[in-house]
């Protein structure tokens, strides 16, 4: 059966923007041995236009398919990149965006567990959750593997990993990783039985 992977960037305080979805701050510490490294170990998650930069090509080593919530999706939207990652099966799971801008995009409105469930079923690769906390909260139970790239900033406030309810769930450390410009790359699976 496929595995859901949330792998995302987040500060030490467990936030993955700012209040008003502010994100970059976490980019201005990438150099290139960070990205690099990122590529290497997770070129599927790497965007159109990264793909284009370090000369990856159209197959897929670990995902086929991602999902991401509107607020995910809208910054490359906002810059014109209606299909952010080509190379995979891409849902937004949004209600509020009834339509999608790209035939690439597939916008999804229902149950986000239940896609899921259905796209386990399915053959292929693993499946990334990008974000956001909204959807990462409705897909508690299907996450099988976190994986946190903890950038070295505390923010105070802001979006947090899921925003979901009080249930604490216990989850195994399966690897980390420390980067020179201070990012920690923790890898976590979920504990069975």
């Amino acid at each position: 059966m496929r595995k859901l992977t949330y792998f995302i960037a987040t500060t030490i305080d467990g936030f993955i923007a700012g209040p008003g979805d502010e994100f970059g701050f976490m980019m201005s510490i990438l150099d290139d041995a960070y990205v690099a490294a990122l590529v290497e170990s997770y070129p599927d998650t790497v965007s159109a236009r990264g793909r284009e930069a370090v000369g990856l090509g159209p197959d897929n080593r670990d995902f086929d398919t991602v999902l991401m919530g509107r607020n995910t999706y809208e910054p490359g939207l906002s810059i014109g990149m209606t299909s952010p990652y080509p190379h995979l099966r891409q849902y937004v799971v949004s209600k509020s965006l009834t339509s999608s801008p790209d035939p690439a995009v597939t916008v999804f409105s229902g149950d986000a567990a239940e896609l899921v469930r259905g796209l386990k079923q399915e053959e292929g690769k693993g499946i990334w959750l990008c974000g956001g906390a909204s959807l990462a909260g409705q897909l508690r139970d299907e996450i099988d593997e976190i994986v946190l790239k903890i950038n070295p900033f505390v923010a105070g406030k802001g979006i947090p990993l899921f925003a979901s309810e009080f249930a604490p769930e216990l989850y195994e450390l399966k690897g980390t990783r420390t980067f020179g410009n201070g990012v920690v790359m923790v890898t976590y699976v979920k504990r069975t039985g």
